[in-house]
């Protein structure tokens, strides 16, 4: 049976872009279109993996990983996140909510930045759950 990876991606062009190289390498692919749907397809859907993207309307990335992070029964859930903004902007976004007295969360499994090669995307995925 293969691997369940959900895309939250708001680009539909970025979201059929990666959910083409999930299948074109044996994944199943899920899809949301912001972090209010995403994580209600991980609740429903329990994926292996999930990409996500970092500026998105409803719920940003942001709080996305966050609420993954500190949920005891979604923290195991690896996650890449594929976004246009740096590594470097994404970790000290997740700083300045751990200064308003939030806990702090680890690192993301993987950070990939737009634009992504497919080789690149499919070496991350597999080498996190293939």
């Amino acid at each position: 049976m293969a691997k369940k990876v959900l895309v939250v991606e708001d680009d539909p062009d970025v979201r059929l872009f990666t959910e083409t190289v999930l299948e074109e390498h044996g994944y199943e692919h899920l899809a949301a279109s912001d972090g209010v749907e995403g994580i209600q397809v991980i609740r429903s859907r329990n994926p292996d993996l999930v990409i996500l993207d970092v500026l998105m309307p409803r719920r940003s990335g942001i709080k996305l990983y966050r609420e993954l992070r500190m949920d005891e029964t979604l923290k195991t859930i690896p996650v890449i996140v594929l976004s246009g903004i740096s590594k470097k902007s994404f970790l000290r976004s997740q700083e300045a909510l751990t200064e308003f007295g939030d806990e702090p969360v680890p690192e993301p499994d993987a950070y990939l930045e737009k634009p992504v090669e497919p080789e690149e995307l499919a070496g991350a995925v597999d080498k996190i759950i293939g």
